[in-house]
């Protein structure tokens, strides 16, 4: 347990950085709402005549943006970006860090397996995760509440949507984790992994401008919890959930395989 509370220390300045950036993407992002709303123009009009491509681009479905829960779903892929992306880092520098920062040695002649100190390092990244989700929910019921007028329920379908993301953070965690235990250079893990990262979101803008690509949303996580779709289309879809937790759990194995193997640089 040494090795958690020492990865908790060591990520917990990181942690508070993202957390307040976060926090203040959701108020900028609710911000224009409400500057639409008072101006008493309709954000519907206004999008109306966007191209297709930069609706696309933007992560513009077909919702009514006019209503707080429809806006929303634009706020949801920018948040969802900035999650993984986060996740994806921290996924892979808390694997590559030893040898980064020459610590190895200082760390593996101490009596525990690696077993052990990988266990210890992908539960303080589990904990990072989970705390970045729940800030980032509390800012949104507590921003979106106080614009909340109309009496919209959304509280239940931002949850749900935040269940979606949280898939995807502990996806592309150890997205990076495996890359920085399979790579003879791991310091050049977190790179890759964003590299990994953001293909799989240009895919889905891809399959977004184009229909006969629909079979190739199984490739990229972007298309699994869709904020649309989860809030105005059922929930969260059983075969992405599953979907999810077979790759992260394969990812997991890998991560753990790799890293007893690899000759670490002290």
């Amino acid at each position: 347990m040494n090795v958690f509370w020492r990865e908790l220390k060591a990520n917990r300045k990181s942690l508070i950085i993202w957390s307040i950036g976060v926090f203040f993407m959701v108020v900028s992002g609710m911000a224009k709402y409400e500057a639409y709303s008072s101006s008493g123009q309709s954000i519907n009009d206004l999008m109306a005549d966007m191209p297709k491509s930069l609706k696309a681009v933007m992560g513009f479905g077909e919702v009514d943006l006019s209503t707080i829960g429809g806006y929303y779903t634009i706020l949801y892929i920018y948040l969802l970006l900035m999650a993984t992306i986060h996740a994806v880092m921290l996924g892979a520098s808390i694997i590559a860090k030893e040898e980064r920062d020459k610590t190895s040695e200082f760390l593996f002649v101490k009596p525990v397996s690696r077993n052990t100190v990988i266990t210890a390092k992908l539960l303080a990244a589990f904990t990072n995760v989970v705390v970045f989700n729940l800030v980032t929910l509390g800012s949104l019921i507590f921003y979106i509440g106080r614009l909340n007028t109309s009496g919209e329920d959304v509280n239940g379908d931002i949850a749900l949507t935040m269940a979606g993301m949280f898939f995807l953070q502990v996806l592309f965690m150890v997205i990076g984790t495996a890359l920085a235990s399979i790579k003879s250079k791991p310091k050049k893990a977190a790179s890759v992994a964003t590299g990994i990262l953001l293909l799989t979101y240009m895919l889905s803008i891809i399959i977004d401008l184009n229909e006969n690509l629909e079979g190739l949303k199984y490739l990229t996580p972007f298309k699994y919890f869709e904020a649309k779709d989860v809030m105005f289309g059922g929930g969260l879809d059983n075969v992405f959930v599953i979907l999810s937790v077979a790759v992260s759990v394969l990812l997991i194995i890998v991560t753990y395989t790799f890293f007893k193997k690899r000759d670490l640089n002290v």
